[in-house]
C-alpha cells in the first residue's frame, strides 16, 4: 500500500467484519409507524421524494457525469429533522456491491447512518454507483447495450469516485469525510493508494474493508468463485449481473444446490450470520435490493477472491499500514457483527455510528 495513503489521510476507522462468527443470527422483529418508505420507491420520483422527504427531512437530487459518460445520482441532505442547516463538513456515503445508496436510509431514522449524520449537523451526500436503479444514465449508451456494462471496480475507482468527490467538494467548498462499506472501501483504497482525492479528504471510515481477501468464509460467495458462474454468464452474453434476472436465477440454482448453502435465507447465505437485523427491514432489503452490477465486475472480484470481508484479510491490510504513521489509524473490532450489520443492524447507531461521529469530530 502506498505510503501516501497513511501519511496524508488524517485517520482511518476500520470496523472489522466477523462474518464467520460462531454466534447464530439474531433477527429482531417489530413494527413501527416511523419506518422508511423504501417499499414504495418509484424510479420516476427518486430517492428524495420516495424515502427522505416523507419523513420530514430536506433532500436534494443531484447528478454528476463521469469522464467515461456515466450519469450518477446523488442525494444531498443539507439539514436534519429540525430544519437547521448543516454546520459541519460534508460526508459522502458510498455503498457496497449489488446495492445502492438506499441502504444508508433503509432502517428507522434513528438507526440509519444518513439520517443520524444529518441530525448531528453534517451535510450528507449519498452516492449511487453506475448501473444501479437511479444511476443507469449515460451520455451515449443504454443499459441494453453490452458496452454499457464493460467495467469493473477499477472504473469505479478511476471515474465514479473522483467524479462524486469533486462534485461534493465543488458544491460545498469544503473537504469531506468519506464513509465506504464493502466495495465502497475497495474503490477508496484503490484511489487513495495512488494519491488520488487526498487533497479533498478530511478522513475516511471504512466499514468491512476490502483489500487483501484470501480467507473467504461466505459459502455462497465461495461457491460463486469456485464455479465461476459470473464468467459463464459473460460468455453467454449476460453483461448485466442481476440476481433478479431470469438467466442469473437459473445459474444460481447451481450454487444453492451445494451442501451447506441455504438460499431460503439469501442474505445470510451471502453475508454470513448477521447478529442484529430487524426482520421487517431484512424483508424490505431483499424486496428492494439487490441492484445490478456488471458481470465483468463480478468476474474481476472472483479472480481476486475479493467478495466479502474476513477478519484475517483485514489484519493483512492493517499489518501493511501499521508502519506508515500507524498513530493515524483507529481500529474498531465488533466481534458479533457480519457484513450487513454495519448498515442495517438495529444497534449499529451505538456500536458503529456513535464512535464514527466521535471520530469525525477530532478530524
Amino acid at each position: 500500500m502506498a505510503e501516501t495513503l497513511a501519511t496524508q489521510i488524517l485517520a482511518i476507522l476500520f470496523c472489522l467484519s466477523a462474518a464467520a462468527a460462531a454466534a447464530g443470527t439474531k433477527v429482531y422483529s417489530f413494527n413501527s409507524q416511523n419506518s422508511t418508505s423504501v417499499s414504495s420507491l418509484n424510479a420516476n420520483d427518486g430517492i428524495c421524494k420516495s424515502v427522505v422527504e416523507p419523513l420530514g427531512y430536506a433532500c436534494q437530487e443531484h447528478t454528476v457525469t463521469t469522464k467515461d459518460g456515466y450519469i450518477l445520482s446523488l442525494q444531498r441532505m443539507p439539514s436534519g429533522l429540525s430544519g437547521q442547516a448543516a454546520d459541519k463538513p460534508p460526508v459522502l456515503l458510498q455503498h457496497g456491491l449489488i446495492v445502492d445508496g438506499v441502504t444508508w436510509l433503509m432502517s428507522l431514522p434513528d438507526e440509519s447512518l444518513a439520517f443520524i449524520l444529518a441530525d448531528n449537523g453534517y451535510d450528507v451526500w449519498i452516492s449511487n454507483g453506475r448501473g444501479t436503479r437511479f444511476s443507469r444514465g449515460h451520455t451515449s449508451l443504454d443499459p441494453s447495450d453490452s458496452a454499457y456494462w464493460d467495467w469493473t471496480w477499477d472504473e469505479l475507482a478511476a471515474y465514479d469516485l473522483p467524479a462524486t468527490f469533486q462534485y461534493v467538494h465543488d458544491q460545498t467548498g469544503q473537504n469531506l469525510h468519506y464513509v465506504g462499506h464493502s466495495q465502497g472501501t475497495l474503490i477508496a483504497l484503490a484511489a487513495f493508494s495512488q494519491g488520488k482525492l487526498l487533497n479533498m479528504l478530511r478522513s475516511a471510515v471504512l466499514l468491512c474493508p476490502i483489500a487483501y481477501l484470501n480467507h473467504l468464509t461466505s459459502p455462497f460467495a465461495r461457491a460463486l468463485v469456485d464455479l465461476f458462474i459470473a464468467e459463464d454468464l459473460y460468455w453467454l452474453g449476460q453483461h448485466e449481473f442481476s440476481l433478479n434476472g431470469q438467466v442469473v436465477n437459473k445459474l444460481l440454482e447451481v450454487i444453492c444446490s451445494n451442501p451447506g448453502i441455504d438460499c431460503s435465507d439469501l442474505l445470510t447465505a451471502i453475508t454470513g450470520p448477521n447478529c442484529c437485523l430487524n426482520s421487517s427491514r431484512t424483508k424490505v432489503f431483499l424486496d428492494y435490493e439487490p441492484q445490478s452490477t456488471a458481470t465483468k465486475n463480478i468476474i474481476h472480484l472472483a479472480h481476486r477472491k475479493d467478495y466479502l470481508t474476513d477478519v484475517k484479510d483485514v489484519q493483512v491490510l492493517l499489518d501493511n499500514l501499521k508502519d506508515h504513521d500507524g498513530d493515524k489509524l483507529v481500529v474498531q473490532y465488533t466481534d458479533e457483527y457480519a457484513h450487513a450489520d454495519f448498515v442495517l443492524g438495529v444497534n449499529a447507531n451505538q456500536i458503529v455510528y456513535d464512535p464514527l461521529i466521535a471520530f469525525f469530530k477530532i478530524n
